[in-house]
């Protein structure tokens, strides 16, 4: 009897017990198929694919077996995914590699019927598109894909093509050529500026041994002149040293042009290089930047180049040329948040307030790091919504049904986090904002808070600030905000941006959970607060993470005094923080923050500052302006005592 009794319990525990030991098992075969795509064997994925039958990611699976082999597959095979699934990620995908496939078979016909279909900017379809017109005789493609030529990379495959066929007809003479191999000197790209020399002629071309010598040694090259610089050629790579010697060394370029090569070179080619040195200048923060933006001339300086002559007049305090910089700018770059910002600062200092507030209207609306700044120009500080729009159990069940949401989550789930971020992406793009809200609590729900920021970020006109700004293991912030005396709303905004409170996150550059330690950092904050029992891959455990990363922060924030140089130097190092502050003058918080040299870290510093602000509204009802947090950035002070340098 009591065995009979043992049995029916143990009955009633398998049964409750199968669909988790299901759901274990399609978990395994999803993996191993995956593992077997990613390995490029087709057998042992056809294997697998086997227990996959009507499970969440069977359309992942059925794109697998095909990508595998899309080379030898049939046209009715790849129309027939492609009709299965259309208008989902995965018929995107497809469609992007059979007409990359198409272009390199040079299979026309085919590629305009599906290319009509495409719907994104992929570039070396693009170039495929172009070439597909030449081959029809449309020759409005040649002035169309000459926009591919002053690309700062090496081209792909397609565009490679292209360009060889452009040259054949004439379309880019050797001055274009030259250009593109500056272009591509200023970006670093020497790979790829030996790619583009291989277009010259060869009664044009440079000698091979000078131009290994501009692109290693750059200095030894201006330090020993060719005799006779008539040969363009020859110019053409002693300007390409000079542009390698600026970037290393702004201030010995500078000196090298005033002197010998102000007696060698064209007034051209001397020009130019003043505006390349001028730019590496204010990018190191040098007190004679503007003076060598000056000694350019009329020189053509790009929008990357303007918008470091404006940085640098910024920082000293110049406004009629902060204005002048921005006015030169292109349309595009002029309708960046950040210039209408601060050609509106510009005109206020110049007395023209009606101009001023005109520009600040156009971006005081928005949520952002100058959207907030602007408001606060106009007299306002950001304050959330009123109202918020709360999803309801109905729309959070419509989206749970969203096949692409579906089968975005469970690729995370699975630790396939970039392909379940690309289907996300794909599947909320057209999305209205009762839709996007909805998507977004679902991702709360399902603790895939980074889908969650994201998607209510997106919303235009309904809002809700409470999915925008998360709280997730809130006590454990607050605990450690307050045992390191910080501002929890500050270290809630640096995780936002770190993380977005992605427990096991993990950065390709090493750095692990919510906060994104490097293991070093981990190991050295471990030993310096007494942590008992640190172990490396305790590091994403929640607790620990929060302990270790608000305990270097306390760190930070001790040595440099400012919560922007510790914001920088959370990101980029205390080191660099320190050196990008003034040497002889007090910066305005928001003109330390624009005049960051690495973009990663400037778009980083602006982002956790406004979190903070927005944080403080949602964690604890505080209004808080955000030229107040900024602050001022006292000077570098000669013979400063520096603390024991962080990791």
């Amino acid at each position: 009897m009591i065995f009979k009794d043992f049995r029916n319990l143990l009955g009633i525990a398998c049964a409750a017990c199968g669909p988790a030991l299901a759901a274990s098992g399609s978990d395994d075969a999803l993996s191993a198929a995956y593992d077997a795509y990613r390995a490029g064997d087709p057998i042992r994925l056809a294997r697998h694919a086997k227990r996959l039958d009507g499970h969440v990611l069977e359309p992942w699976v059925d794109y697998w077996r095909l990508a595998l082999r899309l080379e030898d597959a049939p046209v009715s095979e790849v129309r027939e995914f492609l009709s299965k699934y259309v208008n989902t990620y995965l018929a995107e995908r497809l469609r992007t590699d059979w007409l990359k496939l198409l272009g390199k078979r040079a299979d026309w016909g085919e590629f305009d019927r599906e290319a009509a279909l495409y719907a994104r900017d992929e570039p070396e379809i693009r170039c495929h598109g172009w070439s597909s017109r030449l081959q029809r005789g449309d020759e409005a493609a040649l002035a169309e894909a000459q926009s591919i030529w002053l690309e700062p990379r090496e081209l792909p495959e397609g565009c490679g093509r292209l360009a060889d066929a452009m040259v054949a007809a004439g379309r880019f003479s050797v001055t274009d050529i030259w250009r593109r191999v500056r272009v591509l000197f200023e970006n670093g790209q020497i790979t790829a500026a030996k790619t583009a020399l291989g277009y010259l002629p060869k009664d044009e071309a440079p000698d091979e041994r000078l131009l290994a010598e501009a692109a290693r040694q750059p200095r030894r090259l201006l330090d020993r002149l060719p005799k006779n610089l008539e040969r363009r050629a020859t110019r053409e790579v002693v300007v390409l040293a000079g542009l390698r010697y600026a970037r290393s060394d702004p201030q010995a370029a500078a000196e090298l042009l005033a002197g010998r090569l102000a007696e060698r070179l064209p007034e051209r080619e001397l020009a130019y290089l003043w505006g390349r040195v001028g730019y590496e200048a204010a990018r190191e923060h040098h007190a004679e930047a503007l003076k060598w933006f000056k000694r350019a001339g009329d020189a053509s300086l790009d929008d990357d180049q303007l918008a470091w002559k404006a940085r640098a007049a910024l920082r000293s305090g110049k406004w009629q040329l902060v204005r002048e910089s921005i006015d030169r700018m292109s349309g595009k770059a002029r309708k960046d948040t950040a210039w209408h910002y601060w050609y509106a600062r510009a005109l206020a200092a110049q007395g023209d307030e009606p101009g001023s507030r005109a520009y600040y209207l156009r971006i005081a609306g928005q949520a952002d790091f100058y959207g907030l700044l602007a408001a606060e120009e106009l007299g306002y500080v950001a304050a959330l919504p009123e109202t918020m729009h709360m999803p309801g159990e109905a729309e959070v069940e419509a989206a749970r049904r969203e096949p692409g949401l579906a089968r975005a989550l469970e690729l995370i789930r699975l630790g396939m986090r970039t392909e379940g971020v690309r289907e996300w992406l794909f599947t909320i793009r057209h999305f209205d904002d009762p839709k996007l809200i909805a998507a977004s609590e679902l991702a709360r729900r399902a603790e895939v808070y980074d889908r969650a920021i994201h998607t209510a970020d997106r919303t235009a006109r309904l809002h809700n600030y409470a999915l925008r700004y998360p709280v997730p293991f809130h006590g454990v912030f607050r605990e450690y905000a307050k045992n390191h005396d910080l501002d929890e709303a500050w270290v809630l905004g640096l995780v936002r941006q770190e993380s977005r409170f992605i427990a096991d996150a993990r950065s390709s550059a090493g750095a692990a959970g919510l906060m994104q330690l490097m293991p070093g950092t981990a190991r050295y904050v471990a030993q310096k607060i007494g942590l008992r029992n640190y172990r490396p891959k305790s590091v994403t455990e929640i607790q620990t993470n929060v302990s270790l990363g608000t305990g270097y922060l306390r760190m930070v924030l001790d040595q440099l005094g400012h919560p922007v140089l510790a914001s920088a130097a959370y990101n980029a190092g205390p080191a660099r923080a320190r050196r990008w502050r003034d040497a002889a003058r007090p910066l305005e918080g928001a003109v330390y923050v624009e005049s960051i040299p690495f973009p990663e870290t400037r778009d980083y510093v602006k982002k956790v500052m406004a979190n903070a602000v927005f944080y403080a509204a949602v964690i604890e009802s505080r209004l808080t302006p955000l030229k107040a947090k900024l602050g001022i950035i006292a000077p570098r002070v000669p013979g400063e005592p520096v603390d024991e340098e962080l990791p």
